[in-house]
């Protein structure tokens, strides 16, 4: 069981390199609720999310500032812990669903909004969750990553990956320079961003030409790491296209430009609202921020989607062991995908990426990290981390390397967090 009598909340602003472009909009900093939670034992644990308001619900995005939005998120992040507190959990899973329903109304009503996204709601969860991973932790006696997990989601994480494809982000605004040291620097597996700002017949000229001048740069570069020593491409819609004739048309432009069989995933590319079939189409599909429940999972499944992204630090990891079990039992692969994580964060999606199965066009997993690329303190950030100086924190010539260490101390997510440990007790 599980159960804190008191809390206490704070935020914290970490301002990024140049501003983060996609979904037709950008931002400047990632606003970091931190929760630390007091049992009645005398055992305390920090949790920290970061907030993504214009990947989980882009009427909020758009419909404030981008302050006004990170404070409607932050005030969820702290109302999440005012309906925890006093209440006692078998384990954290137990702890989210009862919070979640209760918690997206509130939303709905500071946001003014009753078509608000559940991924908002559950972005604003994460720093309680993980918090309340870490309490689950110290009160089982500090027991592993993969034997905490409730038993019935176990069979999903029994994969102990030695190694993990690291998935670099390249945003509409990353110059093709930048790429082409990330591929000279090993990187094999590519994440673009499509989808860019304007009508949809200016995303798609957009799209067009990013994809061209991407492929004319890198179509000759080689890897040791996929069958035929192509590099594999990770392309991401965020919803932005309204039907499938648009999506049907860029297809066409990355085949005849002899890209499309390099397109390993496309990621999200019609809003949720618009239930499109994907059967059809000559890639292989992926849901990210339309999956709300695992009831969104399986209507995916009948849409022609084979592919999920989890997202333990966008979308808490309490739901992303539901949804990672649910797609098991289809045989439906799953991989990790960032949320412009602080080096704390990327530690709990890497350990979610290390227990699930190798990506299917490779002998390994996929983690999408793409906090070095972005944020202005990223190497004060790493010092943050317990372990920081050992090899499996940053990736090395594309790949995360993971040893005994990393599971012995499962990537050290259990461990106190830093600063972040004091701005809370100074809150």
């Amino acid at each position: 069981m599980i159960r804190f009598d008191r809390y206490r909340f704070t935020v914290e602003r970490e301002p990024l390199i140049r501003p983060f472009h996609f979904k037709g909009g950008y931002f400047t900093e990632k606003w970091i609720n931190v929760v630390t939670l007091y049992s009645s034992s005398g055992i305390r644990a920090t949790g920290i999310g970061g907030s993504a308001v214009l990947w989980s619900d882009p009427e909020v995005f758009f419909s404030f500032s981008e302050t006004g939005g990170n404070i409607l998120m932050a005030s969820l992040a702290e109302r999440a812990a005012q309906l925890a507190q006093g209440f006692s959990f078998q384990n954290p899973v137990e702890a989210i669903q009862y919070i979640l329903p209760e918690l997206h109304r509130f939303g709905c009503q500071i946001t003014g909004r009753r078509d608000l996204k559940r991924t908002f709601t559950l972005n604003s969860l994460v720093a309680i969750d993980l918090a309340l991973w870490k309490l689950y932790a110290l009160e089982q006696g500090s027991l592993g990553f993969s034997e905490l997990i409730p038993e019935e989601y176990r069979f999903a994480f029994q994969h102990r990956q030695s190694c993990l494809a690291h998935a670099p982000l390249i945003t509409y605004n990353v110059p093709v320079s930048e790429v082409i040291q990330l591929v000279d620097r090993r990187h094999f597996f590519l994440k673009i961003k499509i989808g860019q700002q304007g009508s949809q017949e200016e995303m798609l000229e957009k799209d067009k030409t990013r994809l061209s001048e991407l492929h004319v740069a890198l179509k000759h570069k080689r890897t040791s790491h996929t069958a035929d020593g192509k590099l594999l491409y990770y392309l991401d819609a965020n919803g932005r296209y309204q039907d499938k004739e648009g999506l049907i048309e860029l297809l066409n432009h990355a085949e005849a430009i002899g890209m499309l069989e390099q397109i390993a995933l496309l990621e999200e590319p019609f809003p949720y609202e618009k239930k499109i079939s994907v059967t059809d189409l000559p890639v292989r599909v992926a849901a990210d921020e339309s999956l709300h429940a695992v009831k969104d999972l399986q209507e995916r499944i009948n849409l022609g989607y084979r592919a999920f992204a989890l997202k333990p630090a966008g979308r808490t990891l309490s739901m992303s062991i539901t949804m990672a079990a649910a797609a098991a039992k289809h045989d439906i692969p799953c991989f990790v995908a960032d949320s412009a994580c602080v080096p704390l964060l990327v530690e709990w999606n890497k350990i979610t990426a290390a227990h699930l199965s190798s990506f299917p066009e490779l002998s390994m997993g996929v983690l999408e990290s793409n906090g070095a690329q972005n944020y202005r303190n990223w190497q004060g950030l790493l010092k943050e981390h317990s372990r920081f100086g050992a090899p499996w924190i940053e990736p090395r010539e594309g790949l995360f390397v993971l040893d005994q260490d990393f599971y012995d101390v499962s990537g050290g997510i259990f461990d106190a967090a830093g600063h972040y440990e004091k701005s809370s007790d100074e809150c």
